[in-house]
């Protein structure tokens, strides 16, 4: 497994996402299921990983495949959320370094993506109430 997943997963594990810091590349890049234009540079993807696993990562949350080749992952994942489940795909490039760099989430079903955009939006608004992260 490469270093960047095994990190992922050991701070998924742990549920604290303190780790994010040193585990996302300067130059890392965020694409969400719902903002339209990538989300650039450590602060941002940390931002948005950070608001993730508040909202995202419960206990029902799990990965149910993975697909790893080098650098490049797809981890398939499944969660609960107010009844709602929802299904997903992360889309993980890694460096050399073991740090992430791209990082790309799709959402399925349709209730799903409107559920997470509102719980996002709402988490983004906590976690930076001075920026204005889900209006692009």
């Amino acid at each position: 497994m490469n270093k960047a997943i095994q990190a992922w997963h050991q701070m998924l594990d742990a549920r604290d996402p303190s780790d994010l810091n040193t585990l996302i590349a300067d130059d890392a890049v965020f694409h969400s299921p719902i903002v339209h234009t990538p989300q650039k540079g450590k602060d941002l993807v940390t931002l948005y990983l950070t608001g993730a696993f508040h909202v995202l990562f419960n206990e029902s949350f799990h990965y149910v495949r993975e697909v790893i080749d080098g650098n490049e992952a797809v981890l398939e994942f499944k969660a609960t959320i107010d009844g709602i489940e929802i299904n997903g795909v992360d889309l993980i490039s890694s460096n050399e370094a073991g740090q992430i760099t791209d990082f790309k989430v799709m959402i399925r079903p349709l209730k799903a993506v409107n559920l997470l955009h509102q719980k996002m939006g709402e988490m983004l608004e906590q976690l930076a109430p001075s920026k204005t992260a889900t209006s692009s």
